[in-house]
């Protein structure tokens, strides 16, 4: 009996469509995650970036459990002296709410140089409306 390993060429990508709303933050990015790196076909194969596009809609309507909604601060530092800079979730989810499942589903994904192709495949929207009508979407269960 020998394992199967993919080829590049062989893959496959499909389009699948999320619907955010109402959905908790982090169980909705660990599946986004899982598709976009193509852990949920029977060819996964782990050097091989085989995953599938993902357009998320509604990323405004995110939700969290318990006080995650006062407390919850995203940091990032310049790297100069007194860089730090710091964004409450709630700043976060008035001013860029796309940034909030980007930033989950960014730290879910293997850190190799396989993240930032699986990241481009992610397309994320506020509200209801997406453009991708024409590439036929599934809908992912979550």
């Amino acid at each position: 009996m020998k394992s199967y390993i993919s080829k590049a060429s062989d893959v496959t990508r499909d389009w699948y469509l999320v619907d955010a709303e109402g959905k908790t933050l982090g169980r909705l990015c660990t599946e986004i995650a899982t598709v976009l790196r193509g852990k949920h076909k029977p060819t996964f194969t782990p050097h091989i970036d085989g995953g599938d596009y993902v357009v998320v809609i509604n990323a405004e309507k995110v939700v969290l459990t318990g006080k995650k909604t006062s407390q919850k601060v995203y940091r990032h530092h310049s790297g100069y002296f007194g860089g730090l800079k710091e964004v409450s979730f709630k700043d976060m989810l008035q001013k860029n709410p796309e940034e909030i499942v980007r930033h989950a589903v960014y730290g879910m994904l293997s850190k190799n140089r396989l993240r930032d192709p699986m990241m481009k495949r992610l397309k994320i929207y506020v509200g209801s409306e997406h453009k991708h009508e024409a590439q036929q979407l599934k809908q992912l269960d979550i």
